[in-house]
């Protein structure tokens, strides 16, 4: 397994995430146990930040919270300076509740229920984007109704597909998302929000898709955007303030995974908006970006005990541990692929290949196909690697299963910021109508 960020093996023979021997994690938390190495979440955030500052333009860098929210992820974009993507009246109490400043946070989302509009503008948050028609129509009516004018950018489809899984490209013109360019709804949606007595059409905002490894397609990207800002201001003269390109930006799950650097991400965007706004614009929009996987993604690694084997002959050995699809639904649902390692035996060597199950009452739930480990006992701990994005976001209780712990590990220390959900927890919810309490047995 390739070692991520903090990542070593020490003496022991242990993983070690963050100075924190994830045996000593296992025995202090209990697994399943997401840990996050919270010394790469930052200096991934400061990469984005930085590598903007060298563009010399004006930008905001806006986690995308979606990959992982909690009170505390919240509060470490904050103190590093990222603004903060939402996407539900969840992530946006959870933002307000970590005391997030609410300038800085940005609404997303296809369908926003006037319930979740009414929260956002009770709040004053800093940003709408918005995503059809209806939209406009339904923010600048609660807009009026408050008595107040509230910033937007409009979601464009530009035409581009990246090479991504189909689930998550979304740039292309077949998608859910957004106005698109070719068809000329997005130009329609202009000229419609630009008229809209309590909306402030601050500009635009484009998201080609996710885990993407090259530049041409944010290239393309921001070379579309920029003719449709070109062909807005000289047929309706609207400028956009602002052009937000998304994110999407690759880590590195598996050995052939090849993202580039931070820096070469930014500098093609930036390069991009200099060449193709220059002449048509005085002063160059804004930029924003919404990283979120390439911030928490390889930060996280999800820790669990293994249990069970079965040996078939000629076929497989299935080893299963004590988590799966209800921690980590991505293999389910996109065949996403990871790797892996015996955490409490970090400089053994491999001997066999077996394929990781999960606990799920569920011939799906697989989380690893043909993972080569040391001979593999129960009671050993397995470490799967770049966890820390959508898979605590994710989680369910499927089969009723009690969701994980998060910690966070720093210099030898671990903090608990999401506590291991109780039985009590999974019932919490639950009522018993009055006409189904205890009725006399059948005979």
């Amino acid at each position: 397994m390739f070692l991520h960020g903090t990542s070593t093996i020490n003496a022991k023979g242990h993983l070690e995430i963050g100075g924190c021997d994830t045996v000593e994690l296992k025995e202090k938390y209990g697994t399943p146990l997401y840990i996050v190495d919270e010394a790469l979440v930052r200096q991934r955030s400061r990469e984005y930040v930085e590598a903007f500052k060298q563009s010399g333009l004006s930008f905001q860098v806006a986690y995308a919270s979606k990959a992982f929210c909690t009170l505390a992820m919240c509060r470490l974009a904050e103190e590093e300076g990222l603004s903060l993507d939402v996407v539900s009246e969840g992530e946006l109490y959870t933002a307000l509740q970590a005391g997030f400043p609410v300038e800085r946070i940005h609404f997303h989302g296809n369908n926003k229920t006037p319930d979740e509009i009414q929260m956002a503008i009770t709040a004053g948050i800093g940003c709408f984007v918005v995503d059809n028609f209806t939209e406009i129509h339904l923010l600048n009516t609660i807009a009026v109704e408050n008595g107040v004018k509230v910033n937007v950018l409009l979601r464009v489809t530009p035409g581009v597909e990246a090479h991504t899984h189909e689930y998550i490209s979304t740039g292309q013109t077949d998608s859910k998302f957004g106005f698109d360019i070719g068809n000329g709804s997005a130009f329609e949606a202009v000229k419609l929000s630009s008229g809209q007595s309590h909306l402030n059409l601050l500009g635009v905002h484009s998201h080609i898709g996710s885990q993407i490894f090259e530049v041409e397609g944010f290239q393309m990207a921001v070379e579309r955007v920029a003719a449709f800002a070109k062909s807005v201001k000289e047929q309706i003269g609207v400028v956009f303030q602002v052009v937000n390109l998304g994110g999407g930006f690759g880590i590195r799950y598996m050995e052939g995974d090849t993202p580039l650097q931070v820096a070469e991400y930014v500098k093609a965007i930036t390069d991009g908006v200099k060449q193709h706004f220059a002449g048509a614009y005085d002063k160059l929009p804004e930029i924003w970006v919404e990283p979120g996987r390439s911030i928490v993604g390889d930060a996280g690694t999800t820790l669990y005990t293994v249990g069970t084997s079965k040996d078939i002959p000629g076929v497989r050995k299935y080893v299963a541990v004590d988590g799966g699809m209800t921690d980590n639904p991505r293999p389910a649902l996109y065949e996403s692929k990871y790797e892996a390692m015996l955490a409490n035996r970090g400089r053994d060597e491999a001997e066999e290949t077996v394929s990781i199950a999960g606990k799920c009452c569920e011939s799906g739930d697989m989380l690893i196909w043909d993972l080569e480990l040391p001979k593999v006992s129960s009671g050993d701990l397995l470490a799967v690697s770049c966890t820390g994005a959508y898979n605590y976001a994710m989680a369910s209780n499927y089969n009723r299963i009690r969701r994980p712990a998060v910690v966070f590990v720093k210099d030898g220390s671990s903090d608990l910021v999401v506590k291991r959900e109780s039985l009590d927890d999974i019932v919490a919810n639950d009522l018993i109508p009055e006409r189904i309490q205890k009725q006399p047995s059948f005979k």
